[in-house]
């Protein structure tokens, strides 16, 4: 086992953009993995495995610990005369793996020969090529549990494997670590998967069935002739997934269009998988460059680095297509990528409280004024950060809030509680669900809630276009989003206990009277705090007025704090402004803040 620190990380990514990490370890076998799960270094970290780094684009220092697995060695199982176990070290190279087979003849993964990256990878991503994915394959994964730092095998059922996705890179990432992964082959020196056009075409043109070396030497010269040589230019293979979309979303709003687009079969009921080429190509954006980031002109699902290309550069092209294609054609397309970036902005969608600012009907100065930042939509946030777009509740301005920022991506939502202003605005996120139910965390009794106040979302056979939900319960232990460690926070709303939710060095609290001084211990050494403060006077039974607020920023001492869910008995933004301590501000909608 070694650690190293300030490590810098360019060379082990096939983007060979600038990339560094506070901490850098390797491991060599399941008691080094386990004597390292016991150090401080991982203990008091966040932490990010990587394999060749062949899906990872570097925004920002990673501060947590990068893990590298140098777990090796390749050995077979047989059972009869037909099937035949490949055993492989999740630190093998992927394309030394495919190699052993065909020179063991042992056939099934040669339609993936020259894929860059290791072993380990090939489960968490679940790689594929011309036709073959590397979860039709897998037996079984042997990972290790960084939670009761144990060692747990998933069978390739519990692995959940999807297009370029599986348990690894969704519930399971940050939990399980990937030590070893059994592929269940089968002896023969001849290719049998043959239906992908062009090896279809290379088996006609031989006349014959070709082998399996023949098939792998093919592929890589497929590869060779769209591909970037990566040994001379950066990239990550595949930027974007093919989008699959609902079949009821295509059919309704796609085909209206008039647009003709290649469509093909999904593995999933109700779906259609459509050429994420085909779309970047025939929106124009072959060739297009910003900086040193270039969409390939030979394949443009791929973006390449020219030889100066930061990571913003790509980020910016990437998000450039991403635009560019759903505003041509309807569809969002999403990275196969995965962003590595520690940095977190919160955008403020609505600072007011549950009847917004102005009331209706009202006629304080407050509500009669002309400054937009006393303008409040009921409360709301965006987070965004480690490539994640986060919305903490969904107001019943959901809708406002998300065409005032052009928001066309939400990739989880956490609610802090069941009242109306903060999950009024569910119903809008249909936008979001086109691909796949949208996840939803929060609290055991506003689940319970919302399958009541929801219920035509969570039936058997549900409307078309209903919005697709995935409702997960969590209670006050953190939890993993894609590998993110949420933290919930449970807060007293009068006699009701509600969640807010810590992320690295940020948190937002909202609708609070009272907090325990457990709780309290969960929100410290923050860099900023939103915090909610609904007036200046006249104490309320379920929410802090300002002296209160204040009191707790002082107990609590984070670095910055925004007060939010404001009624207009606030006051007028600039007054309020004026009278609060340094380090303590008054948040409005549309407000971006940082944290470095």
């Amino acid at each position: 086992m070694t650690i190293e620190y300030n490590k810098d990380l360019t060379a082990l990514t096939t983007f060979k953009v600038s990339a560094q990490a506070a901490i850098y370890a390797e491991y060599e076998d399941e008691k080094d993995l386990l004597k390292l799960s016991r150090t401080p270094e991982f203990i008091n970290n966040e932490f990010l495995h990587i394999g060749s780094g062949s899906n990872l684009l570097f925004l920002s220092t990673f501060n947590g610990i990068v893990l590298h697995s140098r777990i090796k060695g390749i050995q077979k199982y047989v059972k009869d005369r037909e099937n035949v176990f490949v055993i492989a070290g999740a630190g093998e190279k992927w394309t030394d793996l495919v190699d052993w087979c065909i020179s063991h003849g042992i056939a099934g993964l040669e339609n993936m020969a020259g894929i860059p990256g290791e072993v380990g990878a090939s489960a968490v991503q679940n790689v594929g090529a011309y036709g073959a994915e590397a979860g039709d394959f897998i037996h079984s994964v042997v990972c290790f549990d960084t939670e009761s730092r144990k060692t747990v095998t998933l069978k390739q059922a519990d692995c959940r494997f999807g297009y370029r996705d599986s348990i690894f890179k969704n519930k399971a990432k940050g939990k399980l670590i990937v030590m070893q992964v059994s592929y269940r082959l089968r002896y023969d020196t001849r290719a049998n998967n043959l239906e992908y056009a062009p090896l279809k075409k290379f088996a006609e043109t031989l006349g014959r069935i070709p082998s399996t070396r023949e098939v792998a030497d093919e592929v890589i010269r497929l590869r060779d002739s769209k591909l970037p040589n990566p040994a001379l230019i950066g990239s990550a293979g595949s930027f974007f997934k093919n989008p699959e979309v609902n079949k009821y979303f295509f059919e309704q709003e796609i085909k209206p269009r008039g647009i003709e687009m290649p469509e093909y079969p999904s593995d999933q009921e109700g779906k259609v998988k459509l050429s994420g080429g085909w779309l970047i190509d025939h929106a124009g954006l072959k060739g297009y460059k910003i900086g040193g980031a270039e969409v390939w002109p030979k394949q443009a699902l791929v973006i390449a680095n020219t030889g100066n290309a930061t990571g913003e550069d790509v980020a910016q092209l990437a998000d450039l297509i991403i635009k560019t294609v759903k505003i041509k054609y309807g569809i969002e397309l999403r990275p196969e990528v995965n962003y590595i970036d520690s940095r977190i902005k919160v955008t403020v969608l609505g600072s007011g409280t549950s009847k917004g600012v102005p009331e209706i009907g009202c006629t304080c100065p407050t509500c009669m004024s002309e400054d937009p930042k006393d303008k409040r939509l009921r409360a709301s946030i965006l987070v965004e950060t480690h490539g994640m777009k986060i919305l903490i509740d969904a107001s019943p301005d959901l809708r406002q809030q998300a065409l005032r920022i052009g928001l066309s991506q939400i990739d989880t939502i956490l609610l802090t509680h069941q009242h109306y202003d903060h999950v009024g605005g569910i119903d809008d996120v249909r936008p979001f669900c086109i691909e796949n139910d949208l996840p939803i965390y929060t609290n055991p009794q506003t689940a319970k809630d919302l399958r009541r106040r929801l219920d035509y979302c969570f039936r058997e056979h549900p409307y078309p276009g209903v919005p697709k939900l995935d409702l997960q319960e969590v209670g006050l232990h953190p939890f993993m989003i894609k590998g993110l460690k949420i933290e919930p926070i449970e807060v007293m709303h009068g006699s009701l206990p509600i969640y807010g939710y810590r992320i690295g060095d940020f948190a937002y609290i909202t609708d609070i009277k009272t907090i325990s001084d457990e709780e309290k211990e969960k929100l410290k050494n923050l860099e900023v705090l939103i915090l909610s403060c609904l007036r200046v006077t006249h104490e309320h039974f379920a929410h802090l007025i300002l002296p209160e607020a204040l009191a707790l920023i002082e107990e609590l001492k984070p670095k910055r704090c925004y007060l939010t869910h404001a009624c207009h008995n606030l006051g007028k933004h600039e007054e309020i402004a004026s009278i609060l301590p340094p380090g303590v501000e008054f948040a409005y909608d549309g407000e971006v803040i940082t944290i470095n």
